[in-house]
């Protein structure tokens, strides 16, 4: 099975309306996720490609059973839009929302943890089980299904990487892409440890980028705990101190978040450490 969500997922989308919402919701209903209801307030009533809009959360709970929220609410409501969703009792939040507020994501990050819901993000690019759900904006047309895990923190990175291995005739089991930081409320290591327990899941990838300790603590799990084989591709090795790549979480400051910092610590943890993607398929295709 897919980690975090697989074809029985039951999803809501908060910020159906919107211009992302809506063509996301678009996507995801392509891939066959199965969109029970969304959410905009003032725009009850209403449908998108068929999804029956509500004014708020409370008010499709009490309609429909749903355990999965995707947020594209902007950045000034999306904590208060999450709340509604874990209020209402879902297992899974996937926010995608980016440029929020830091004491925001602080505070919805705290929220879902209490409240015993997974919250992937802010800024990702989500969640995808291919040929059973996506709840995210992963183009399906990248991926095929199999037996390979896939954890990134840049959702472009994750695209490539999936293409890049179904081509090479090597399907995937899920691929999470968690968001550029400099907060998460699931971190590589957390899905790491969601595919050492995955049957489905026989190898695991996990991509990184210079800035933060994502990657090395994802290392250390690795190497007190985990049973599978681990692929591991960094880039950014070769940008200049200080450099930031896109992301927030992706500044290095001293000798934290390196890139040679992360490479030690992964192959310490006996991950096999990878320097192109041609060469990640190939050495995934290896261990497989």
């Amino acid at each position: 099975m897919a980690i975090l969500i697989n074809k029985d997922s039951k999803v809501i989308v908060l910020g159906i309306t919107g211009k992302s919402g809506a063509l996301q919701t678009k996507a995801m209903l392509d891939a066959g996720t199965d969109i029970v209801a969304g959410v905009t307030p003032g725009k009850g009533g209403q449908e998108v490609y068929g999804v029956p809009v509500y004014n708020f959360v409370s008010e499709a709970a009490a309609e429909h059973e749903f355990d999965t929220a995707i947020c594209f609410v902007p950045p000034f409501a999306a904590k208060d839009s999450c709340y509604e969703a874990i209020d209402a009792g879902v297992g899974l939040v996937v926010l995608t929302t980016e440029e929020m507020e830091l004491n925001d994501s602080v505070e919805i990050i705290e929220y879902a943890h209490a409240h015993g819901t997974t919250l992937v993000g802010p800024g990702c690019a989500g969640v995808l089980a291919p040929e059973e759900c996506k709840v995210g904006a992963h183009p399906i047309r990248f991926f095929k299904k199999g037996h390979v895990g896939v954890v990134s923190k840049s959702g472009a990175l994750s695209y490539e990487i999936g293409k890049t291995l179904s081509d090479a005739g090597i399907g995937q089991s899920t691929i999470v892409a968690i968001g550029g930081g400099p907060l998460w409320g699931f971190t590589q290591a957390d899905a790491v440890k969601l595919f050492d327990a995955d049957p489905e899941t026989k190898v695991i990838v996990l991509l990184g980028e210079i800035g933060g300790s994502s990657e090395e603590d994802a290392a250390a799990w690795i190497k007190a705990n985990c049973t599978k084989p681990v692929v591991s591709l960094i880039v950014g090795r070769n940008a200049p101190a200080g450099k930031s790549l896109g992301h927030a979480g992706a500044i290095v400051s001293g000798n934290v978040g390196t890139a040679k910092t992360k490479l030690e610590a992964l192959k310490s943890a006996g991950v096999h450490v990878v320097y192109s993607p041609r060469e990640l398929a190939a050495k995934v295709a290896e261990l497989l």
